[in-house]
This record gives C-alpha cells, structure tokens and sequence, in this order.
C-alpha cells in the first residue's frame, strides 16, 4: 500500500491531494495569486482530516517539481523536504508538463492531436512542451517566446491542442491556425499526481532531500515596484 500525500504549486494554483495506492481520495485546492505561502499548509491539514488520516500514515510526499512559477515552486518544494525530513520518508518528484499532458490526454481521449501544455511566463513567454497522444516528447521542455512563427514546422501537419494558464496568450497570434485548438480554463492540480506518483513509488524513483531542487528553468528576475 502507498499513501502520498501531493502538492502542486507550479501556477497560481495551491493544490493538495492526497492518493492511495495512485487513485486520489481527497483534494483540497484554489486557483488565487500569492496564496500559496499562506493557505498551503491549511490545506494539508484539510486532507488529511477528510481522509481520515494522519500525518504518520503517509509513505511518501510528491511534489510538482516545474518549470513554473519561482515563488510557487519554492514554496511546494520546501514544504515536501520538510515534510519529508520530519516524517522520515521519501521524496517523489513529477514533471508539472507531463502531468498535464497526461491528464489532458485522459480525459479528453484524442489520440491525434499533439499536446502542448503552457504555464504562463513573463510577457509573451511560456514554459512549455510538446507531447503525443502516447506522451513522447516531440519537443522538449523550454522557455518559448510565442510569436507568428511559433510551432510552425508542427501546424503545418499536425493538430495541436494549447492548454494551461499559458494559451490564451497564444490565441491572438496563433488562432488562426486551423490546426491550433486552445483551451484557457485547465488549471493545475495535485490530483492529477496520483498515477505518476504511484509508478515512482513502486519503482523507487525518489529524490535527494538534502540537494533537490525545483526545475526552475529561468534564473528568477526581482523587479522594482514602481513608485507612485
């Protein structure tokens, strides 16, 4: 048996779940900006008391380890290690855009169309990949300024679905490709997790507490407020 508990925090999104033997049998989640710091241990919490289970049940913690937001990752990340370190059990870390895809790919079940998940950068930049149906890497995992040009060479062929909370900065240079399809309102959650998580468990696949850390992508920017 595996209990995980689950933590996404890779977008605006604070999500928690918690999965036995890789199905989820409770979440707790909002989608609000910089809520992450304040609400994720609540909903930890909130969980566990659904499930009915303590702290000191759990097997393993997983956590969306990016790209994504640099504020969001460090708080998920952090909150595993320390979970992990006090309970004594092992680090699980999972792809944020291959979970997404994976999950698009389930609940939609097309098989011809090529997945292109995007978390929301700066500007007109996303973090993104591309998969097939059987979640081949088509193209990897980077930091991509959208612009007109943008998947050209796979349009011309292919269908491609864009989701995630970085499509919809895609629709005004790219929607009039016949061959692009967007979806705006996936948001990322932790229970999407639970299959990924449960076959790195039964493999052993867990990482380093000590050293591990959340595949920013991009060195983080500090920007200046500006004054009023």
């Amino acid at each position: 048996m595996a209990l995980i508990l689950q933590i996404e925090t890779s977008t605006i999104s604070c999500s928690v779940s918690l999965a036995e033997n890789g199905a989820t049998i409770a979440c707790k989640e909002a989608s609000e900006r910089n809520i992450h710091a304040s609400s994720i241990t609540l909903f930890i919490e909130e969980v566990m008391k659904s499930a009915g289970k303590d702290m000191s049940d759990l097997n393993a913690v997983a956590v969306s380890k990016g790209p994504g937001s640099y504020t969001g990752l460090r708080i998920g990340v952090s909150t595993a290690k320390g979970l992990c370190y006090a309970l004594d059990i092992p680090l699980i870390a999972v792809d944020t855009l291959k979970v997404m895809a994976s999950n698009r790919q389930v609940n939609s079940g097309n098989t011809e169309s090529l997945l292109c998940p995007m978390i929301d950068a700066r500007r007109m930049e996303v973090y993104t990949a591309v998969y097939d149906s059987a979640l081949n890497e088509i193209n990897p995992v980077s930091a991509k300024i959208i612009d007109e040009d943008s998947f050209a060479d796979l349009l011309a062929t292919k269908k491609i679905v864009f989701f995630g909370d970085g499509a919809e900065k895609c629709v005004e240079t790219l929607g009039a490709n016949a061959n692009a399809t967007f979806i705006t309102t996936f948001e990322n959650s932790a229970s999407d997790m639970s299959a990924e998580a449960f076959d790195r468990f039964n493999e052993q696949v867990f990482e380093d507490i000590a050293y591990f850390e959340p595949y920013y992508l991009k060195d983080f920017v500090a920007t200046t407020p500006k004054a009023v």
